[in-house]
């Protein structure tokens, strides 16, 4: 490697083209994705927006909020074209370099034809050297000395050689390496300040800004809440079974999101010594000495939880002081509580898990869930629905609730006819009854319906005591524009849970314990039937008169399979039981019903039978014998079909677990895709960003006033979405009813509950024998042979003659 020269770029050329091609490789991309562009405006957007006073108020505060924007798009453009300039520059420069030693041809340079011979090759240098020497008006030494080097390559023999094997006339050349950076970089005058600037990069900035990020990032979870809020929750939802929400109020706004200590974006104002005070005389229900307990009792929780309560009133604040508080505090809050769900369901799994002693009702999470459509449209819970409704106020609450046509609710408002809805809302002009239609339309209809199962067994529909059982909640959602002038939607799933809430409550208390899975052991029989009964009557006065029908059928059924059951001996019990055991495991609920018939009609039959066998046991041996051949006869039939029905049930079991397992699969596919949070816009003038509809699912038992399930949060139910909720089944027989609850975090009035009713049997005893765990006596004869025979398997044939 003697002949290997490195060196630095000198004149520039090599550090030029890593130049030109890093650049390169950045703008062409670059260009493409952060160029702005103007983003096109959707026409059935603009149709459906709203120009109430509280959403054009809305939108000139996101357009103010944002003055960086225009900025941000601004210097992007700037920074790219600058780039291109650049790219531009360095590609001139490159093409400007001249390599005569990488392009050495000298039949080029003399202009001459190749294979040109000697005298023309003459003839040809005299002629530029007239023109090109130094000595002359138009001379150029450089083009002169390639004259020269060319001349010499094609006339001196050695030179030729050379030229011809090396491209060179000056024989093979040393192989040199250029590095693309400039020179100076390793000069002993500029080593400290090249050494500096690795020093101030390397050991100084890197570290400091990772260690600023980490330090910023351990103190908040996944969700961008405090970890030290987080604490607080913890430590204030645990000390009471029961939280009302005015409690869960002043919990919210004790967050540390709110202290100027641990959030820089918190503004100290020196007018809020003379602003607050005056704004907490206009809160009737704000009780400001009523906590002692720090942080409760704090300054910045006492303003947070003043702007709170003046923004669920609606009061117009301050707007270069207490209204921009306001924005902020209110911006946070739905972030806040939902850590705040989050740690409730915790502490609940804790409590049935024994690691905590106080188990929460459900009526604390319930609250905290209410709290955040109160927050996003600005309501006290109290207040009428139909405020969410853009130019409603209190005033116009009596027009909805007229003798001649009373309005139940925002979905029986757009079920209306639009002469019937036009003749209620009287009271607007025809462009804000045209907002409000537009509002109204895009408010959400959910379709929710529930399957429950269990999935890892072969009778899906068969709980046992004990079993995992998975509750699949499929939902729908469509605009409510849907339901504009038709009364053949059902207004049966809109429900009010406080008001259900209510009356569980006034219920006197059964003898119930609670278990860590949210069981319910009663202390006597009497009790748990008395129960199951008022839930029965209860549903019937809920459903309708079409359900209410077509139960009665069933339980006529039922009665009638009860009176068919006849006395039986004691074989045809055992075949019978056999059969039932069988045909219940492979066929579902829906086909029971009809087996439980025709075992009615067997059981007539084998009594029938047995009846007349015992009539005609004086008979001759001739006759039993026939008739015990047509009994075989008969059982060979019977089997015969029962195998007809096995393959065709395992069949139908196939078919079952394939589309099971696809389902799972796509089920994984969409969570590995993971989890956006981009649904429908909400309408919420009052809330100063935008906001998308999100949902809580989840189960509960309404009787025990317990949790069952941690709620799901579903944030991306565009048109549909399928969530599965899990549970354990009760530990002790009977009947319990649970209800799988949906919670909107953005409207009032669009919760639903569907009550699901579980029929536990009792847990099966583990299998001790098994057929397939008996061993024939053939078997047993064999092995005792091979243990007696002392001739191994490896034994020749001579062996055996010796």
């Amino acid at each position: 490697m003697a002949g290997q020269k490195f060196q630095y770029d000198e004149s520039g050329a090599t550090f030029f083209y890593f130049l030109l091609s890093f650049l390169a490789l950045l703008l062409i991309p670059g260009t493409y994705y952060w160029w702005p562009r103007k983003q096109k405006e959707d026409p059935k957007a603009l149709a459906s927006e709203c120009y109430c006073p509280g959403c054009r108020k809305k939108k000139l505060i996101l357009q103010s909020t944002k003055p960086w924007e225009l900025m941000k798009r601004t210097c992007i453009k700037v920074i790219i074209i600058a780039g291109w300039v650049l790219l531009a520059f360095l590609a001139y420069k490159v093409s400007q370099f001249d390599y005569e030693s990488a392009s050495f041809d000298p039949y080029d340079i003399l202009n001459v034809p190749i294979g040109t011979s000697e005298k023309v090759i003459k003839k040809a240098y005299r002629r530029l050297s007239l023109i090109y020497h130094p000595d002359k008006e138009t001379g150029d030494e450089k083009k002169f000395m390639k004259l020269t080097k060319a001349y010499q390559a094609l006339t001196d023999d050695e030179s030729r050689k050379n030229w011809e094997k090396y491209g060179n006339p000056d024989g093979p050349g040393a192989m040199s390496f250029g590095i693309a950076l400039p020179s100076w970089i390793v000069e002993k005058e500029n080593s400290v300040w090249v050494l500096g600037l690795y020093a101030l990069v390397f050991m100084i900035a890197l570290p400091t800004t990772v260690g600023m990020w980490w330090y910023k990032s351990i103190r908040y979870s996944g969700d961008k809440v405090l970890l030290e809020t987080s604490r607080m929750y913890y430590y204030f939802l645990h000390k009471s079974n029961s939280i009302p929400l005015k409690r869960v109020i002043m919990i919210l706004s004790a967050s540390l999101e709110f202290e100027k200590k641990y959030n820089s974006e918190i503004v100290e104002r020196s007018s809020d010594e003379y602003e607050m005070p005056q704004l907490i005389k206009q809160l009737y229900n704000f009780g400001e000495k009523a906590q002692k307990e720090p942080p409760l009792s704090y300054n910045y929780s006492i303003k947070a939880r003043a702007l709170i309560h003046a923004h669920l009133s609606r009061l117009v604040l301050k707007a270069d002081t207490l209204d921009l508080d306001r924005m902020y505090i209110v911006k946070k809050c739905p972030y806040l509580i939902q850590e705040m769900v989050g740690v409730v369901s915790q502490l609940i799994l804790l409590a049935y898990a024994q690691r905590v002693p106080r188990l929460l009702n459900i009526e604390t999470i319930e609250n905290c869930m209410k709290l955040c459509p109160m927050v996003v449209q600005a309501l006290w819970e109290y207040k009428s629905p139909f405020m969410q409704l853009p130019y409603i106020t209190e005033d116009h609450i009596k027009h909805f609730d007229n003798k001649k046509k009373r309005v139940r609710s925002i979905q029986h408002l757009a079920q209306l006819k639009n002469e019937d809805r036009r003749s209620t809302l009287k009271f607007l002009s025809d462009s804000q009854y045209e907002d409000l239609v537009k509002v109204l339309g895009r408010m959400p209809y959910i379709d929710f319906k529930v399957r429950c199962e269990v999935i890892d067994d072969e009778a899906t529909t068969v709980y046992t005591a004990g079993a995992i059982v998975t509750v699949t909640v499929q939902l729908k959602r469509r605009d409510m524009k849907v339901l504009f002038g038709d009364d053949s939607y059902a207004d049966k799933h809109h429900i009010e849970l406080e008001k259900n809430a209510a009356k569980e409550s006034e219920k006197p208390d059964k003898l119930e314990k609670p278990l860590s899975n949210g069981d319910i052991i009663n202390n006597s029989d009497n009790i748990e039937n008395k129960e199951i009964k008022d839930d029965e009557k209860e549903k019937k006065a809920t459903k309708g008169i079409w359900q209410q029908k077509r139960q009665s059928g069933k339980g006529k059924k039922s009665g009638n399979v009860k009176k068919q059951k006849t006395t039986l001996s004691a074989s045809a019990k055992k075949k019978i039981k056999k059969k039932e055991k069988l045909e219940k495991a492979k066929l579902g609920d829906s086909e029971t019903k009809e087996i439980e018939d025709d075992k009615t009609e067997d059981k007539e039959q084998l009594k029938d039978n047995n009846a007349s066998s015992d009539d005609d046991s004086d008979s001759d041996n001739e006759s039993s014998s026939n008739a015990s051949g047509d009994e075989s006869e008969k059982s060979d039939a019977e089997e015969t079909a029962d195998d007809k029905k096995k393959v065709s049930a395992n069949n139908d079991d196939d078919d079952d677990d394939w589309d099971k397992f696809q389902s799972g699969a796509n089920k994984k596919d969409r969570v590995l895709e993971g989890r956006t949070k981009q649904s429908h816009l909400v309408h919420s003038p009052y809330f100063p960003e935008e906001k998308h509809e999100y949902w809580w699912v989840y189960l509960s038992d309404r009787k025990s006033r317990t949790l069952l399930t941690v709620p799901y949060h579903v944030t991306e139910l565009v048109d549909e979405e399928e969530i599965q909720l899990k549970f354990t089944a009760p530990r002790w027989p009977g009947v319990y009813v649970f209800a799988v609850c949906l919670r909107s975090d953005s409207y009032f009035g669009f919760d639903q509950m569907h009550d699901i009713k579980l029929d536990v049997k009792e847990a099966p005893e583990p299998l001790t024998e098994h057929p397939q765990w008996d061993i024939s006596d053939e078997e047993d004869d064999t092995k005792e042979e091979d243990k007696q025979s002392d001739i191994s398997e490896f034994t020749t044939d001579e062996d055996v003659e010796d």
